[in-house]
């Protein structure tokens, strides 16, 4: 196995609560990006000092309440499986403030980091303000849900998306990159793939690689896999009879995403 992909493991750490995958800067390639996913019981509450971080709260699945000990926002998230397809709550807490997670119902929720020095207004983002758009032709299709795009300035470094691609097509294609700062052609970004599947013992196969292949793995990645992407192309393809779900996690020295594609692939958005 290489270095990018790091499996699901389901350890209890508190009482009603269970880490499902994440990552740290420290054990990881990323310099930006932290990302963990907690599976929660009813009544459970996690509680996090957040230092010179920012957090976007996910709900994947369930309803929480989350606090910032000043302002409370109750019984939000939208549905009970990701696959359900529509978009869910979310909550941007920024750096230096402390929050806390309580489960209503059982809850799987996600926990977007990255490095921020200026303190911003905690915000719920409503599933209805997500900017839901489909891409792509043929089998380069996809269904996504824009959480944190570059157009909403109300975070310092996050950008958080999530996309559902069905079987039999490839998504983050034609492979692209957005590894230099050379705006505006490309911007800097490191990201993370956390991946489910419908149905859950399905896989996809998901390349990282760049130009002179210093880097170049292919994964099997399976139900509540993270794959780390710190440079190169990142293209993820599905199997028949599966489908793919994937929350995006993003951050870099700018706050933009400005991708090259692989010159080589490029020519099939040519097509018609």
């Amino acid at each position: 196995m290489g270095h990018l992909l790091v499996k699901a493991k389901q350890t209890p750490i508190e009482p009603g609560i269970t880490f499902v995958n994440g990552l740290t800067r420290g054990s990881s390639q990323l310099e930006y990006i932290e990302f963990k996913v907690l599976d929660m019981k009813p009544n459970a509450k996690y509680r996090e000092q957040l230092g010179k971080q920012e957090c976007c709260i996910v709900v994947l699945t369930g309803k929480v309440n989350v606090s910032d000990h000043d302002t409370t926002f109750q019984n939000i998230g939208t549905r009970e499986s990701v696959f359900e397809k529509t978009p869910t709550d979310s909550v941007y807490i920024s750096n230096d403030r402390s929050f806390e997670v309580e489960a209503v119902t059982p809850a799987r929720v996600a926990f977007c980091y990255s490095i921020s020095e200026r303190s911003l207004p905690t915000r719920l983002i409503k599933a209805a303000d997500n900017g839901v758009e489909k891409r792509g032709i043929l089998n380069n299709q996809r269904l996504v849900h824009n959480i944190l795009p570059d157009s909403d300035t109300s975070a310092n470094s996050l950008l958080v998306v999530e996309v559902y691609t069905e079987g039999g097509n490839w998504s983050s294609y034609p492979p692209h990159k957005h590894d230099q700062d050379n705006i505006p052609s490309e911007s800097m970004l490191e990201e993370t793939y956390y991946h489910e599947l419908n149905p859950k013992q399905g896989f996809v196969f998901q390349r990282v690689y760049t130009d002179d292949r210093s880097l170049d793995e292919t994964m099997s990645v399976e139900h509540a896999d993270v794959v780390i992407v710190p440079r190169g192309y990142h293209p993820v393809g599905v199997p028949d009879g599966y489908a793919s779900y994937y929350l995006n996690v993003m951050a870099g020295p700018k706050r933009l995403w400005k991708f090259s594609n692989d010159p080589d692939h490029e020519w099939i958005l040519e097509r018609q």
